[in-house]
């Protein structure tokens, strides 16, 4: 059996045009016989499969969801999704190369390699079944490679949920005790498996509970475990206390992964051409305009740990006085009064022309020097460890095992490096937050009020790292996804300095434009430039207030018609048929 392609290239670049090349066996002899012998043989093909870590798309859960309104709403925000004729996320490449590596590994003769490397491997096959499971449920499992003509194998059914969420668990078992135990930023570690697990198991369990399905609490309890494994035998988590939130936003605009906090994290250089568009995307007005919804503003606490839902016509507070004495990493993550750019000294109010909604995401934006399209160079995080510290709360509260010495151990970190005052345990669930009862109407029982604060926390602290689609479909939270889209607040026609610095910054106007305008001043038109609902709030998606979604059929994707035509066996997602 021969290597694929772009293993063969790899292999070219690395011997080079050495002298001795000539007598080396030609490279279309490459077989599983003489490769799969030395430790850099497994790093080689292991490489391959970094490949299948989110690059770009690392905000794209969100983007699909209501955490980022663009000028395109989503698919699935727009119940638009149709059936696939091929593709769709149904394809399997990668599982054949890892199954391929696993049945070869063994011929290495350097024990401390297989262990660490095939640790790479079944962390990778988790990492791909998990991905599998969130977009389909139910698929068919194979832990070989399949021949071309070995039609059982091909035709197979789909497991279960169960069955597959089993085998994701106990490849990253294998994974943990394999992998090298060490902080690599780029490279699978034990803390990347841990980290893994942890996300798996308690997407699974809170899956299974919002669904009333049988041993979901086994998989919250994985995800404790993992998550308190982390906490407690891991160098993360060193944080600040008391800061203004710049470590926050510093976390992410940084060129290089922070290692006290990123457990994984993808690298970007321009060395080697490697980019990404983060800057293009958040700060021109020709690719997509996204923004904060103004629901999630509103979810931000005040800094004293009061809710701003709690004040009287909180929809209608003007724009600085709004975002004034906000839990700081809300100026952190979206242009407010006094932001500058990374590097640069200059003061700047948001560019209504570069956000729908008025609310100009700043996460991941560093210098100027990069704002052109794909040349962003700032590491995107895939694994971190405040992700693990909210998981942990989350699968406790949920398991009803959640303690005060809980919350202080993990969600009291995240605040701490923003100083924000602590989590209560006892005074979240004696008032829960009607205004995210009103988005989560079916979470109850005695932790009602403290899931409601976590959930809170997590959308906050987690907006674009892909994790909201996820987190909506594993809570049976879609109708979330149906409400307002909405943006900032507007009086009507004027003139509006949204930086408070004493000058206009927008102009807001009707009927002809104004003359004699000043060189740095928006002028937007209401009802071209800029709608607003009744209530004077920008309407980002005007034609998409009527939003469906169906709680039988969204919250999976469908299969591809093709495949259901090769393979018999296969049956589609409900709701699909």
């Amino acid at each position: 059996m021969k290597f694929k392609y772009t293993i063969l290239i790899c292999i070219l670049l690395l011997v080079g045009c050495s002298d001795d090349y000539l007598d080396k066996e030609p490279l279309s002899d490459v077989t599983e016989n003489n490769f799969f012998l030395k430790a850099s043989d497994l790093q080689l093909y292991t490489n391959g499969f970094y490949r299948m870590l989110p690059s770009t798309s690392i905000y794209d859960g969100d983007a699909v969801a209501d955490n980022i309104v663009s000028t395109t709403l989503s698919e699935e925000m727009r119940g638009a999704r149709t059936i696939p004729t091929t593709g769709g996320g149904w394809d399997w490449a990668y599982l054949r190369d890892i199954n391929y590596f696993i049945e070869n590994y063994e011929k290495c003769e350097d024990e401390s390699a297989k262990l660490h490397y095939s640790g790479v491997a079944y962390f990778f096959r988790a990492y791909f079944y998990f991905q599998k499971l969130q977009r389909f449920g139910e698929v068919p499992y194979y832990e070989t490679t399949i021949s071309a003509d070995d039609m059982e194998s091909l035709q197979a059914p789909r497991e279960s949920r169960q069955f597959i969420t089993d085998q994701i668990l106990e490849d990253l078992d294998r994974a943990i005790a394999n992998l090298n135990e060490e902080v690599q930023a780029y490279r699978i570690t034990k803390y990347s498996a841990l980290a893994l697990k942890s996300r798996v198991a308690l997407y699974e369990g809170t899956f299974g509970k919002y669904r009333n399905l049988p041993g979901f609490e086994t998989y919250l309890n994985a995800s404790v475990d993992a998550s308190l494994e982390l906490m407690e035998n891991s160098p993360y988590g060193v944080y600040s206390t008391g800061s203004t939130g710049t470590d926050y936003m510093n976390l992410f605009n940084s060129q290089d992964a922070q290692t006290s906090e990123m457990i994984l994290s993808r690298q970007f250089t321009q060395t080697v051409a490697v980019d990404h568009n983060v800057n293009y995307y958040t700060t021109t007005s020709s690719y997509g305009r996204p923004g904060m919804p103004k629901d999630l503003v509103n979810s931000y606490l005040m800094a004293d740990g009061s809710r701003f839902t709690d004040l009287p016509n909180y929809n209608q507070i003007f724009f600085t006085d709004e975002v004034a004495d906000r839990d700081p990493r809300l100026s952190q993550t979206v242009r407010t009064p006094g932001y500058t750019r990374k590097g640069e000294a200059m003061e700047l109010a948001p560019n209504l022309g570069a956000t729908m909604t008025g609310y100009q995401l700043i996460k991941y934006v560093s210098e100027p020097v990069y704002d052109t399209y794909d040349e962003s160079i700032s590491d995107l995080p895939v694994l971190r460890f405040g992700e693990v510290l909210l998981n942990f709360a989350e699968a406790k509260a949920e398991l009803g095992t959640l303690s005060q010495a809980d919350l202080d151990a993990s969600v009291q970190l995240l605040r701490n490096r923003v100083g924000m005052p602590a989590m209560s345990l006892d005074d979240a669930n004696s008032n829960p937050d009607a205004f995210l009862e009103d988005q989560y109407p079916n979470v109850s029982g005695a932790n009602k009020g403290v899931i409601l604060e976590i959930r809170r926390e997590r959308r906050i602290e987690l907006y674009m790292e892909n994790h909201r689609w996820n987190d909506v479909v594993r809570w049976k939270a879609g109708q979330a996804l149906t409400k307002p889209l909405r943006g900032l607040y507007f009086p009507g026609a004027g003139e509006y300095d949204m930086d408070s610095d004493g000058n206009a910054d927008v102009v807001l106007f009707e009927g002809d434009e104004p003359e004699g305008q000043v060189q740095g001043v928006q002028y937007i038109k209401i009802g071209s430039d800029i709608f607003f609902d009744a209530d004077n709030l920008i309407d980002p998606q005007p034609d998409f207030n009527n939003r469906m979604f169906d709680e039988e059929r969204d919250y999976l994707y469908p299969l591809p018609r093709v495949e259901l035509q090769l393979n018999p066996n296969l049956t589609q997602n409900p709701g699909w048929e």
